[in-house]
Formats: structure tokens, sequence, C-alpha cells
């Protein structure tokens, strides 16, 4: 078993505290340093990577917390990653176990079908119907992972089952800049008002934003499960899909894209991570433009990254007004809106963000941010492990929302969908609820006059 270098880990348990596993399991097998060390017994002969061994891998959550924390430099994250597709051997998981991964790997990464599962549930999600089931227990029948899923699905809005966005979205005033949006799989529709709020953000700065229409997942969802087969399929097909509009004669222009932006921190992970996921590819197609995909991999940020980057347009600063309390008033320097931050794992210990989304917030009059007791631990949504390791999820779900929530704050903020659907769905459990709404949300609030 080939990996990355152990050896720099010298057990020191720096990363015990860190750890979301270890924090709910308690059990040195389920942490970083135990998983090193069996990784060490593996790669030596002592150890065979079974059913059993392979659990404690599944339950990691992938959220490099320990990376951020070691003392000794150890790449956890690249050895996690080396191991991730080694787990997907048909011996080390249960039939259904097989199935229900299938079952998501066909569904989440593909939004129209996706919306063909979701139509008849329109009147479902969100009403009175869904509270009685859930009330009842009705869910519990269908199994752990359908009732994960079922806890975390959102009252739907008409537009997420429309794609109705121009291929060109222009800048208001003097363009300033242009750049690609990605869209995210999950999260167009599961909260297309992220997306709506970034655009109208981009465009009020002056940004020019392109919209390939056919776009589809960035393939965050299997990546960060190992499936890299699949993964390398959907970041072809996306940077295809950027091609189809940009260059002459094309829908968007032949001029350059200074950026691809993302609204989601799971996705700006995997999309900054192509070059050597295509580079590194099995076949032909998917590894014939190494240099398309460093290119494109060179120019993806975060949406928050980008605008603290190149900075807010004067008039859209100038424009910015005190957010609202829940009574209605606007905040003010005696009384500021208070937002409880919550880091992304794979926006603060993936790709190292962690001042651009907290000064973009204290942009906006009399907003306050509170750091969270708990901010650098993960809130158990992680890709799909919430719905493939619910009970540990459920866990640390409970204790962010209650973390969140015991604040103070007014309201939460978070720049990723995975994270958002899952505080808001133990926020339903925490003694005092506070809505959950994206940077960018506020930003855009912010602009159109709190």
């Amino acid at each position: 078993m080939s990996l990355p270098a152990t050896d720099p880990c010298v057990h020191c348990g720096f990363c015990l505290p860190t750890c979301a596993s270890y924090r709910v399991l308690a059990t040195e097998m389920d942490s970083p340093r135990g998983r090193i060390h069996t990784l060490k017994a593996i790669a030596a002969g002592e150890l065979e990577l079974d059913a059993t061994v392979a659990s404690h891998f599944d339950s990691c959550l992938g959220c490099f917390a320990c990376v951020s924390a070691c003392p000794s430099g150890v790449r956890y994250d690249e050895l996690i990653e080396a191991t991730r597709p080694k787990l997907n051997a048909p011996e080390l998981r249960t039939p259904a176990q097989r199935a229900f991964r299938r079952l998501l790997f066909s569904l989440l990464p593909y939004p129209q079908r996706l919306r063909a599962l979701l139509t008849p549930l329109r009147a479902y999600a969100g009403t009175p119907l869904q509270a009685l089931a859930r009330r009842i227990g009705l869910t519990r029948l269908f199994g752990p992972g359908v009732e994960a899923m079922e806890r975390l699905l959102p009252p739907l809005e008409p537009e997420a089952f429309r794609d109705d966005a121009p291929v060109l979205v222009p800048a208001e005033g003097t363009r300033r800049y242009r750049v690609g949006l990605v869209l995210g799989c999950v999260q167009r529709l599961f909260d297309p008002a992220v997306n709506s709020a970034a655009l109208q953000v981009l465009s009020a700065n002056g940004i020019e934003v392109v919209i390939p229409p056919a776009q589809g997942c960035c393939g965050a969802v299997t990546h960060h499960q190992g499936e890299l087969e699949q993964t390398r399929e959907l970041a072809s097909d996306l940077l295809q899909c950027f091609d189809a509009v940009i260059g002459p004669g094309q829908p968007a222009g032949p001029e350059p894209l200074d950026a691809v932006l993302v609204a989601a921190s799971g996705c700006g992970h995997t999309l900054k991570a192509y070059s050597s996921l295509l580079a590194s590819a099995g076949s032909e197609e998917a590894a014939a433009s190494p240099e398309a995909a460093l290119a494109f991999a060179g120019r993806v940020a975060d949406i928050q990254e980008f605008l603290e980057r190149v900075g807010l347009a004067e008039a859209f600063a100038a424009a910015l007004q005190p957010l609202r309390h829940g009574d209605g008033t606007p905040a003010t320097a005696e009384r500021p809106l208070q937002v409880a931050y919550h880091d992304a794992c794979h926006m603060l210990h993936g790709q190292g963000l962690r001042n651009e989304p907290r000064q973009l917030l204290r942009r906006i009059p009399h907003l306050r941010i509170i750091e969270a007791t708990e901010a650098g631990v993960c809130c158990g949504s992680a890709g799909i492990y919430n719905l493939v390791q619910p009970e540990e999820a459920a866990e640390l779900g409970r204790i962010k929302a209650a973390d969140l929530s015991g604040s103070g704050a007014d309201l939460a903020a978070s720049a990723n969908i995975g994270c958002s659907l899952q505080i808001r769905r133990h926020m339903e459990e925490a003694p005092r609820p506070i809505p959950v709404l994206h940077p960018i949300q506020l930003l855009a609030r912010s602009h159109a006059g709190g």
C-alpha cells in the first residue's frame, strides 16, 4: 500500500482536540494519530485493510482541522485523500452501504436528476405534513440514511427548479472585472438565494459574470469520497461547459476570465485541485489538456476571497446600510447586529481562508462578528458524511448549533451549503434557534437597504 510519508508524525496528540470524529467517538483508532499509526502498520505488512479497519477511516470527516493543528507539518489531508479510493473496494462495505452510496453519487452531482426526484416533494417540504411525518417517526421506517436525507430537506423554492440565469450578467457602471460563476449542484437546488445574492453583489461591484447554462457538478461530492473516475468526468464536463460559452463567436464573447468564482467552499476546494486531479487522470479524455486544467484551477477563487482581493467598488461600499434586527429595527452603534461566524472546514483548513469573509462582513455598518467557541470543529456535514454516518454527524451538528445559538448572536453566517443545511437542521432543536445565512446574502441585503 503506497502512501505519502507519515514519518513526521510524532504522535504528540495536538490533533486530538481538533478532530471531530475523536470528539464524538473518543477512540484512538478514530483520530488522525490513530489512523496514521494504522497506515504505518498496513504499509509494513503488519495489518490488513479489512472492513473493520476501513470503518475507522470512514469515520473521518476529512475536515483537515488536524492539518492546521499539527506542529510537525504532517499532511494528513494527503494521507486520507490517498486512502479514500482504497476504501471503495467492494469487500470493505456492506451491500446496503454500497447501494446507498451509489444512489447518492447518481443523484447529488446531477441537478436535473435531483430536480426530478424533488419535484413531487415540493408539496411536502416545509409543510405541516413534513412536520407530522417527523413527529410520528414515519421517516425512520426508511432507514437511517434516508431519514438523515429527509431531515436536511428544506422548503423548496420555485427558483430551485429552473436555470434561467442569462449566460452573461453585465456589470453595473464601469466594468472592472469579468468572472465565471460555478453555481453548485446542491446549492442551486436547496438554497438558490445564495447564487442570486452573488450575482447582485458582483454586478453592483462592476463585475461582469459569465454563467455556462449547462454546467453540472464540479465533482466535490465524489472527490471527497475518493471516487476519482467520476470526479474526473464531472471536472472535464465543467471545463467543457466553460469552453462552450467563452471564445470567438461564443455566447459570452472571446475575452478571457479574470477569475472563476464559487460561493460554496466545498466546491472551491475541489475546483482548486483540478490541475492535480486531471493531470493524474487515467483516461486520455480527462488528461488531454492538463494545461487547461492548470489554467482553470489557477483562476478559481471563493467569491469572498475575490471581493476582498480586488476590493469593493466605491459606490457599492458607500451604499451599504445597517441590517435590521428580527423586530424590524435597523442596527445601530448602541445595538449592533451580532453575527456568529461559522468557519466551513474546506474554507478554513482546506483553502486557508479565514480573514476574507470577516473583513467583508465588517464593511456592513453596525455589524458585530461573534467568534464561536467551537470555531475550528466540523459541524458534521462534511459532504455526504451526515448521510452515511448520521449518528456521529448529528452529535456534531447539535454541538455546533448549540455553540452558535448560545453565543447570543442574532444570526449565524456560513459560506458552505452543506454546513448551512446541517446547522439549520440542528437549530430546530436548539433552545434559541437563529437564522443561518451566507455572508454574501448579508452583503446583498445591506446594499439593498438593510
